[in-house]
Parts: structure tokens; C-alpha cells; sequence
């Protein structure tokens, strides 16, 4: 996972500049996009204000008028110290609601209720949202249509096998090394692309990969897809990722406040990374989900499409879990949006919960067990739940 923020950040670098509308100054800031070589005290001040880090250019995703209600509920009672449970995640911020209300919202680390934190990977599963909300529109019109159909550039490639459903589920076959320790994996190379006039980043490197497996056949996680997935978006409605968030969720669905979504080096948006957001709108995201995908009294996805997306369409050969569209999934119906250092957006659908979670922990992977814990607390919120059920 640490490889997909590096990409993100590379790419970002190579297009320069900054967004004044959201520029500030802030001393703690890098000046260089490796976040791994970021002081801790650096990263706390750039995942909640990543648009100001010099370089780093975005779009405005743009919220409504009218906000999603979030009452507050009766306080959760959980058996746990969550301040000591936040402090060992360094969570920033971390909120409960379940059955439509806030059970538990907690800020630290200099965040606020206010505030923007960054998404990481939690995006994915935005991207593959946007995916339904294009087949409901009619602008994708099947998942079983070839890739090359909507994006041109891969004429000719490995991809022209590759159906826009394997695209989401990452089984297109396609050779993709993602070690990151290699400089000669293609998330190293990726980084090093130069722009080719008039054709995205993304689609000049992904189309000269070779195939290594049937398509279909093998799951295996590959940043650059993702990427291709939101080119593909783009390319069939015509209209950038956060224009046509915008228009499907943000505001219809009521978010409270305007998000921001990172651009690459050819700008467009990095799909598989980098929005920013306030916790609340990611709890409010989770609802949106969990509600069946309508917002503003419309249906945004095509029928069945959820059930699908949440659920085990690639075996990842961990026990209970899968893949569904950038989605994890658990066999218990539970599923998730996750990030690295600590990002999460957890949906129990039995239990209506919805749980958000910003962070910045140690180190981007889960050396310290700082995962697994989280996942105890994800079944901590669930065992609370069953209880003042009985």
C-alpha cells in the first residue's frame, strides 16, 4: 500500500504548481511529495491540508447547500478506552454512526470537525461508485464491454482482453510489479513517465504491460489500474471525477462541505488516491452506501449494483476476506474503504454502522499491528451494537 501514495505524490510532483484557492502557510510542511521521507510531525500537517503542500495541484469536488442530518445518538458503550485506542492508531479523527445517527466523534492530532484529511486509497471506492453511477447513466454500457471501448489508447495492448468488470475487480491478467523496494517494478517506472502530448499518463504506460495470466483468472493488486478506472470514467461521461462526483453525490446527497481530489502529472485526477474530505462527509459517503446509493431522492447506481460491488468477486487468498469493486470485503456482509496510515471507511449493512477513521500511523503498512487492532475495534462497535440489541 505505501507504493500507492509515493505514486500519487510522484505524479503530482511532475505537474506543478498549486491551486491558490488553496494555498496557506504552514512551516511544518515538506517541500518535497515522498512522504516517506516525511517527519511524523510533516505528515500531521499535510494529510489535513495536503492542498497546500507545494507542488500538489487539485479540482474542487463542490457541496450542496443543504448538509445530510447526522443528530447525535445516545453515547455507544463500547468496553473500551477509545481516547487510549485512538492514541495507539494515531487517529485524527474517528466517528461511530449507526442507524443514522453519531454515536461516538473524536478529533486529534491539530484536526477538527472542520478540517480536510486525506483519503489515500479510501478514493478507490469512490471511483468505482462513479463506475455505477456511468452504467446507470448510460455512458457505460456493460461491464462486460472491453476496456479499449471507452479508452482508445489501449487499442492494440494486453487491455483489449480486459472487460471493465475485471478492470474493477483487478483481474485483468496484465504483468504489474509492485515492489516498491525495486526500481525496476512498474510502480518505479510509472513514476519516471514522462507526459506524451494529448494522451493521459496513465494509458501511456499501462498500454505497453504484457499479459501473464488469462483474463479473469488472477487477482492482484495493481495501482495503475485504479488509475485507468478513472480515466475510463472521464472518457465515457466526458466529464472530470470531481465534476462528476459532484453532480451524483456530493451535492445531492447533502455533504457538508467541498472535498478536493489530487491531479496527476496530465491533469486528471489520481483515481486510486488523494481526495481530501471532512470525517464527516466520509461517515455521510458511508450512508449514502449503506442507503441503497440514492441521494437526492434518485437512484445514482443500477440495480443490484451494490450487492455486487460489496461483496467477494476475487478470492485474495486471506481467509474471510475478498475483493469486490475496490471494495474489501468480509464474509460476514461487512466491507470496507481503506487507505494507508490509517484511513478507513467501515460499513456494516446488518448492523446499519457506519464507521470513519482518519489517522496517521507510524509507518504507511501495518508492521506494529496497528491493523489488526483496528479490525478488533470494527468488532468491538459490532459486539456493542448485538448487545443493546438483546
Amino acid at each position: 500500500m505505501r507504493r500507492i501514495l509515493a505514486a500519487a505524490l510522484l505524479c503530482a510532483a511532475a505537474a506543478g504548481g498549486s491551486d491558490p484557492a488553496y494555498t496557506q502557510t504552514n512551516d511544518k510542511l515538506p517541500e518535497d511529495l515522498n512522504v516517506l521521507f516525511w517527519s511524523q510531525d510533516q505528515r500531521d500537517a499535510a494529510f489535513r491540508t495536503m492542498e497546500s503542500v507545494p507542488k500538489v495541484v487539485v479540482h474542487t469536488i463542490k457541496a450542496g447547500g443543504n448538509a445530510y442530518p447526522m443528530p447525535q445518538g445516545a453515547p455507544i458503550d463500547l468496553g473500551v478506552d477509545v481516547d487510549a485506542y485512538m492514541a495507539s492508531q494515531r487517529n485524527a479523527g474517528l466517528i461511530i454512526v449507526q442507524d443514522g445517527k453519531i454515536r461516538l466523534e473524536k478529533y486529534a492530532l491539530g484536526y477538527g470537525p472542520e478540517g480536510r484529511w486525506t483519503s489515500f486509497s479510501v478514493a478507490k471506492s469512490f471511483t468505482s461508485t462513479l463506475v455505477g453511477a456511468a452504467v446507470k447513466d448510460g455512458y457505460i454500457k456493460s461491464l462486460d464491454d472491453k476496456v479499449s471501448a471507452y479508452i482508445p489508447g489501449l487499442e492494440g495492448s494486453a487491455y483489449d482482453d480486459v472487460s471493465v468488470r475485471q478492470l474493477l475487480t483487478m483481474t485483468s491478467g496484465v504483468k504489474w510489479n509492485e515492489d516498491y523496494t525495486d526500481p525496476k517494478s512498474d510502480v518505479a517506472q510509472f513514476n519516471l513517465q514522462k507526459p506524451v502530448p494529448g494522451e493521459d499518463i496513465t494509458v501511456s504506460y499501462m498500454k505497453s504491460l504484457p499479459r501473464e495470466a488469462p483474463a479473469g483468472s488472477k487477482w492482484v493488486y495493481k495501482t495503475g489500474e485504479t488509475n485507468l478506472i478513472g480515466v475510463l470514467v472521464s472518457s465515457a461521461t466526458g466529464k472530470t471525477l470531481s465534476d462528476y462526483l459532484s453532480e451524483k453525490v456530493w451535492k445531492p446527497f447533502g455533504m457538508e462541505q467541498d472535498a478536493v481530489w489530487m491531479l496527476g502529472a496530465t491533469g486528471h485526477e489520481i483515481s486510486g488516491c488523494c481526495m481530501s474530505a471532512r470525517l464527516k462527509d466520509y461517515a455521510r459517503f458511508g450512508l449514502f452506501i449503506l442507503g441503497g446509493g440514492v441521494a437526492g431522492g434518485e437512484k445514482v447506481l443500477p440495480d443490484g449494483w451494490l450487492a455486487a460491488a460489496t461483496t467477494k468477486q476475487a478470492d485474495i487468498d486471506q481467509p474471510g476476506r475478498g475483493y469486490g469493486y475496490q471494495w474489501w470485503t468480509n464474509d460476514d456482509g461487512s466491507f470496507a474503504a481503506q487507505g494507508i496510515f490509517g484511513q478507513g471507511i467501515f460499513i456494516d449493512p446488518k448492523r446499519r454502522l457506519v464507521i470513519a477513521s482518519n489517522g496517521n500511523w507510524s509507518t504507511a503498512t501495518d508492521p506494529e499491528g496497528v491493523g489488526s487492532a483496528r479490525e478488533a475495534f470494527y468488532k468491538a462497535v459490532q459486539a456493542a451494537v448485538d448487545a443493546e440489541a438483546r
